[in-house]
């Protein structure tokens, strides 16, 4: 999970329960960067099997974040991509070899 005290973020590993059948789980990680960093972050979800991550990735494009998603010319599983794009969570969908580019192009 993201936290923050005062200006800085660290990351807290927690033994919590399977989420999306996880642990750990992107929507985890996704809905606390979402809660604690808002539109301070940068939200991408590439390559991986089912939905985990998804709707996170959502509440971090809701909160003001930056969204990403792979595109499925270049995922070797569409699934995790697919399911964020489905929930209209990515605000931009882009082959891997554009991703790091294009993060640093809007990081400020």
């Amino acid at each position: 999970m993201l936290k923050r005290s005062g200006a800085r973020y660290f990351v807290e590993v927690k033994e919590g329960p399977l989420v999306n059948r996880h642990r750990p789980s992107v929507d985890v990680l996704f809905r606390s960067t979402a809660k604690y960093a808002g539109a301070n972050a940068i939200g991408i979800i590439m390559t991986g099997m089912g939905d985990d991550g998804a709707k996170g990735l959502l509440e971090m494009k809701e909160s003001g974040a930056k969204t990403i998603a792979q595109d499925e010319s270049s995922c070797v599983v569409f699934g995790m991509p697919k399911e964020a794009i489905k929930l209209n969570a990515a605000n931009k969908i882009l082959p891997l070899d554009k991703i790091a580019s294009y993060m640093i192009s809007i990081a400020h």
